[in-house]
């Protein structure tokens, strides 16, 4: 589940927040399918 307002509270601004969207997207997909985050989406950078 994603929370707008405590991701809104967090961002500078609207590309800042569009990232953070993405971010938290991308993590919960890739929980949700047991994949690393980066076979979700290819930007996401590997730790």
């Amino acid at each position: 589940m994603v929370f707008r307002r405590p991701i809104e509270h967090r961002a500078a601004d609207r590309s800042d927040l569009e990232a953070m969207v993405l971010t938290v997207v991308v993590e919960q997909v890739a929980d949700l399918l047991g994949l690393p985050p980066s076979e979700v989406d290819p930007r996401y950078p590997d730790d």
